[in-house]
């Protein structure tokens, strides 16, 4: 069993001893130190909850929304949703944060409570810190029995989510009808299976073939929509019937395409393709994290726009979004957040951006595809005893590529013209991860072979 408190809120197994699993005793005592913040910082004592179809997901969100009530809290659930819905829903709620029951793309057995503010955006590192410190301190107090909170349950958020995107300037309903696209949809079983096709039906695609669009929580397959999970769908784009292939996770925040032929768009080039259109039409500044592809650079500098890179984690995304007042921006894992509609990744709102684009280019997703630049990311990590001071070692790699473009806001990013190693330790075990990038897949395995050859060293000279 695993438990895993971090600032964004806590997840893990279901099941098992308290502080072990994700059980019962935990959700609930989590669930107070946040609605005990929400409390202090709020004058709205109201929170917007919404939770994917994991199995598990009736069970917590009982658990949550009963425990808020027992602080005083009133509790509007949104039941089966999506991340991005019960973003928006915050704000057009106006409550004093709220929690999305999600394990995102961990297998069916994990579960988890992410955490909002009032704004519907995630909390930052500061609140999360607070928040962890009031559940262990159990530094919350509930409330009597003529003070306790309503409940209200509200179940067209989705539909509004979809009338929102459909309101987006940049998103052009009758460009896309007009292509009469057919596309092949996979939704995990999850709750994309509810709101991917109310979305592509409002905006005019003339045919979706449904592949795994049951809410029940049975995953099929693994869900993070990665190529190696993903050959049930491929192998129906490959037939040639359709123009397009689209894959959500579990919370649907996060999204990637595959091309009329079974080949795949590439997950780090769903935000390259969604900010090129964006760019077209509006220029200005992008931002995505520290481990996503060179491409968005290359694009938006070709658009006239500066790119910035943010550490890793969609907090962080939003907060350089913020200070550069980027137009788009997001993370290479298919995460899109477009501060039009609201900063938080949004697969809803990505695949409204990425038809209008499509349909507009007027050729096929893979000849799209061709007019990006092609690099290759490739996803290592080295495992160090427990003795090992990660951070020294990651200093003295520092120090050895001292004569490079170093960026160290997390981690150690190393700039070899267009190629690039990112080496970022573990938060919950001695590891370091090493991701690079070169415009070949064999030079981005050997860069990354070589840092670890380079840490090895490092390692030995200093015992």
């Amino acid at each position: 069993m695993a438990l895993i408190k971090s600032i964004s809120g806590i997840r893990g197994t279901i099941g098992g001893k308290p502080g072990e699993g994700l059980t019962p005793v935990d959700i609930v005592k989590f669930a107070s130190g946040y609605g005990a913040w929400v409390l202090e910082h709020t004058q709205n004592p109201k929170i917007v909850i919404g939770r994917d179809a994991r199995i598990s997901g009736e069970m917590v969100s009982k658990l949550v929304a009963a425990t808020l009530q027992g602080l005083g809290i009133d509790v509007i659930d949104l039941g089966l949703s999506t991340t991005p819905t019960v973003e928006l829903a915050v704000p057009l709620e106006k409550a004093g944060g709220g929690i999305i029951l999600t394990a995102s793309h961990n297998p069916v057995q994990w579960n988890a409570l992410k955490l909002l503010n009032d704004k519907g955006e995630f909390i930052s590192d500061a609140e999360g810190k607070d928040i962890l410190e009031k559940a262990e301190n159990d530094d919350f107090q509930f409330a009597e029995v003529r003070k306790l909170g309503s409940y209200t349950q509200i179940d067209d958020y989705i539909d509004r989510h979809v009338e929102h995107v459909l309101n987006l300037r940049l998103v052009d309903k009758e460009a896309i009808a007009a292509r009469k696209f057919k596309v092949v949809i996979d939704c995990v079983n999850s709750t994309g299976g509810i709101a991917l096709p109310k979305l592509l039906a409002a905006l005019g695609v003339e045919e979706v073939e449904e592949m795994y669009c049951t809410p029940d929580g049975n995953f099929p397959h693994n869900p993070e929509p990665l190529p190696e999970n993903l050959r049930d769908i491929s192998e129906k784009l490959r037939k040639g019937k359709y123009d397009l292939g689209i894959v959500v996770d579990p919370d649907v925040d996060r999204l990637c395409f595959i091309n009329e032929d079974g080949s795949f768009f590439g997950e780090e080039y769903t935000l390259v393709a969604v900010a090129d259109y964006i760019l077209s039409q509006e220029p200005g500044n992008t931002v995505s994290n520290l481990s996503s592809t060179r491409a968005l650079r290359d694009v938006t500098e070709k658009r006239g726009g500066n790119y910035e890179a943010a550490a890793v984690g969609e907090v962080n995304v939003v907060n350089k979004m913020k200070e550069v007042n980027a137009v788009i921006g997001g993370e290479g894992n298919g995460g899109v957040i477009y501060p039009e509609s609201h900063y938080g990744r949004d697969a809803l709102v990505g695949i409204g951006l990425f038809l209008t684009h499509l349909a507009k280019f007027g050729k096929t997703s893979s000849r799209l595809r061709a007019t990006y630049p092609n690099y290759y990311i490739s996803k290592n990590k080295i495992e160090l005893t427990p003795d090992i001071d990660v951070d020294v070692v990651l200093e003295q790699i520092k120090n050895k590529y001292k004569k490079q473009p170093i960026n160290d806001i997390d981690g150690v990013k190393i700039e070899f013209d267009k190629e690039w190693v990112h080496l970022r330790k573990s938060n919950t075990e001695p590891i370091i991860r090493i991701y690079s990038e070169s415009e070949s897949k064999v030079t981005a395995e050997h860069l990354a072979q070589k840092l670890i050859l380079d840490i090895k060293e490092v390692i030995t000279f200093s015992k």
